[in-house]
């Protein structure tokens, strides 16, 4: 019998049919996607198990951890915020934050905050996991840190520091966290936070490690990165000395990894979104419509800033203000290339909008993959969707 339970609408049965597929393949452990066309919410599955040791079932209110899937509600809550008339996209950010300004960070804008240029990929000293739940102190340190390179002249990937830069631009703004302001604004009927209550981290799905998930190779589909890139970044995700390594792994989340409650309780403003399918689907469904951002300032926050080499990925990436666009890290079937938008996660985790097909899909599994952007589940569950778009 099919582990799967849930909807779907029989026009995007293939969706079902991949989402099946993946279980059936020992690609999954527990997952959820769901998928929004227009307002109608076409597809809304779920299955497996949240958690492996106690063999809990996934329901469909599980949360899942969403990883660096937050960045994109993070980003949100601070265009809002400039959309409102609070602060310049690309204004300096020492007309707002005063002390950012040293050791050549004085030219930095917010826009350099939100599209990974501020040259701040990685903290300079180990940060430990509850020092990271103090928002404040961490973007203290950042602003008094100097960069890798000139902000604004290259870009690379801030895996885990994008939060407390950008999330300075909401705290400053806006006088709360990431979490409340999102919570207050625009996810207030939501299973989505950004800091989680303890109720909901005892219902949360738990991650857990997994077998290899295939990526590249002869029979991909072309859209997808060759070995040798995926090799790159792996290399990358390996070598403790890396720019991606130093990004990713500071702070470190510390006992039980991104289980650990102390993490999920903070709310990392760049990894720390717990969420269900359903809802987080529901969150990219508000955004194309309109109903967060207006049409014209999502618009010009998918236009790409940056594009091409990464400095911390080693790959090339691409990014608007906060949102990945279609590169390597965020690969997309050709008809998802134009105005498709969006954030992937670690586990292989994504969540996606594209304001021409009207169209909202959010994919959270639990068993992660140990490639960071090879994982093509997410890829084949996207696929299904543009291809039943018809």
């Amino acid at each position: 019998m099919s582990t799967v339970q849930g909807h779907c609408d029989p026009a995007f049965s293939a969706v079902r049919d991949v989402f099946e597929q993946n279980f059936a393949d020992g690609l999954e452990l527990g997952a959820a996607v769901s998928v929004y066309a227009g307002d109608r919410k076409v597809v809304d599955l779920w299955g497996g198990v949240a958690d492996r040791r106690s063999g809990r079932e996934w329901l469909a209110d599980t949360p899942c951890f969403g990883f660096s899937c937050t960045k994109a509600v993070t980003a949100t809550a601070a265009l809002l915020l400039a959309e409102r008339g609070a602060f310049e996209v690309d204004g300096p950010v020492t007309a707002w934050w005063p002390e950012y300004g040293v050791e050549g960070k004085d030219g930095t804008t917010a826009a350099h905050l939100l599209s990974h240029q501020a040259g701040l990929p990685a903290f300079a000293r180990p940060v430990p996991a509850q020092d990271a739940a103090d928002a404040p102190a961490r973007a203290a340190e950042l602003a008094a840190q100097a960069p890798e390179w000139t902000p604004g002249e290259a870009h690379g990937y801030h895996a885990l520091t994008f939060g407390w830069l950008a999330g300075e631009i909401v705290r400053r703004h806006a006088g709360r966290t990431v979490g409340a302001f999102v919570r207050e604004e625009f996810a207030k009927g939501l299973d989505l936070w950004v800091g989680a209550p303890d109720d909901v981290i005892d219902r949360a799905a738990k991650l857990s490690a997994g077998r290899r998930v295939p990526s590249g190779g002869a029979d991909s589909p072309k859209a997808v990165p060759d070995d040798n890139v995926l090799e790159r970044l792996a290399g990358a995700y390996v070598d403790r000395d890396s720019p991606f390594n130093r990004s990713i792994n500071n702070p470190h989340p510390g006992k039980g990894g991104y289980n650990n409650p102390v993490v999920l309780r903070a709310g990392w403003p760049a990894a720390g979104m717990l969420a269900t399918a359903a809802s987080f689907g529901a969150f990219y469904r508000d955004l194309v419509a309109g109903r967060i951002l207006r049409p014209d300032t999502l618009r010009g926050a998918i236009e790409p800033r940056v594009a091409g080499p990464d400095r911390t990925m080693l790959v090339d990436s691409s990014f608007g203000l906060g949102y990945m666009r279609p590169s390597t890290t965020f690969f997309t079937p050709p008809a998802g290339r134009g105005t498709a938008f969006g954030h992937t996660g670690a586990g292989g985790s994504i969540g996606l909008g594209d304001t021409e097909a009207g169209v909202a899909l959010a994919y959270l599994p639990n068993m992660m993959g140990d490639q960071l952007s090879g994982d093509l589940r997410a890829y084949r569950l996207t696929e299904a969707v543009y291809a039943s778009l018809g």
